[in-house]
């Protein structure tokens, strides 16, 4: 099956656009670095996470959904995003939020306030539990919640953190046929793609779509920004053969094509590293394009390293994915940041 034929709601502003970082690239001596802008997809302030939504969103519209619950932080940009887009289709949005309870909103979670999202519910703050447990006990509340939903009236639809695996990858492997077909209006062809990896569907999409659209010659390389390469490679690796199978696909992508660094994660999820700073400073000053901390900025400082340590040969042609969460910068967590910048 064609992924243009799976039922999809537009959401989004594609494509996006494709920008050469002239400057950048000078300043690094090379390779040729585009950026496909993710950030601008339009809707309640843009990122990768619409493209999964599309496809979310058209499941809940099948099902006759009448109000989305999602999970994630505080500062959660699939939050946000999800938010907006109920908003467009007309459904309510409760939100379940790991952790306490800011006393302001700021960042992601004030544009929730603005979105009107219906409910937001903050769990697990007591006893400092683990991120393990912290996803059960969202998981139990959004289940609750849905249960009480159900006894009112309304249609419930679950989207997990980051949006269904599947999503993702329908969603990014077109954003590689987006890019490839805009570089070729170039003339120049990918010879390789990078992007920050969280929940991992992002760069399912990525791996899926240069098989599918690039022979498999584009070199896809995440950047973790939160866990450990093998259990994401792991956790990928069975993504692409569930998508391989609701595409009825006679396809098979190599394990070898799953490639994830993890030494830029720093001291953990969402926490300052020094190479984070570098690199939002270094591409907001030469081509006035501002990363976020959490994803972006991570990745681009794996980036950057790549490149110094020559890994990319001066006339390489890489293309860096900008999945937005700049609101992000504006977090209470990232205030002291930048102060000094």
């Amino acid at each position: 099956m064609q992924i243009a034929k799976l039922d999809r709601i537009p959401l989004g502003t594609f494509p996006t656009p494709l920008q050469e970082l002239t400057r950048l690239s000078e300043q690094l001596g090379g390779p040729r670095l585009f950026l496909k802008r993710d950030d601008l997809t339009g809707l309640g302030l843009g990122g990768n996470k619409l493209r999964k939504l599309e496809y979310a969103m058209a499941e809940a519209r099948a099902l006759g959904a009448t109000t989305v619950i999602t999970i994630g932080g505080p500062q959660s940009n699939h939050v946000r995003l999800t938010t907006a887009a109920a908003n467009r289709l007309g459904l309510k949005t409760v939100l379940v939020l790991r952790g306490d309870e800011p006393s302001a909103a700021t960042g992601n979670l004030l544009v929730d306030r603005i979105l009107g999202a219906a409910e937001i519910h903050f769990v697990g703050a007591e006893g400092f539990p683990s991120k393990g447990e912290l996803d059960r006990i969202a998981d139990e509340e959004a289940d609750r919640i849905a249960k009480r939903l159900r006894a009112e009236g309304e249609v419930p639809y679950l989207i997990p953190n980051g949006c269904k695996a599947i999503h993702g990858a329908f969603g990014y492997a077109g954003c590689v046929l987006e890019t490839v077909s805009q570089l070729r209006d170039l003339h120049v062809a990918p010879d390789a793609i990078l992007s920050a990896v969280g929940t991992s569907s992002t760069l399912t999409g990525l791996i899926l779509g240069s098989c599918l659209y690039a022979h498999g010659e584009i070199d896809v390389i995440g950047i973790s920004v939160a866990n450990p390469a093998e259990p994401v490679t792991e956790r990928i690796a069975a993504q692409l053969e569930e998508a391989v199978a609701r595409l009825e696909l006679d396809l098979t992508i190599p394990r070898s094509a799953i490639r994830i660094l993890d030494d830029y994660v720093g001291a953990g999820y969402g926490i300052p590293t020094e190479g984070m700073k570098e690199a939002v400073l270094l591409t907001a000053r030469t081509e006035g394009i501002v990363l976020d901390p959490v994803y972006t900025g991570k990745a681009m400082a794996g980036l950057i390293d790549l490149i110094r340590s020559g890994r990319f040969a001066k006339d390489d042609v890489v293309v860096f994915l900008h999945t937005g969460g700049v609101p992000g910068l504006f977090a209470d967590a990232q205030v002291e940041t930048f102060q000094d910048a």
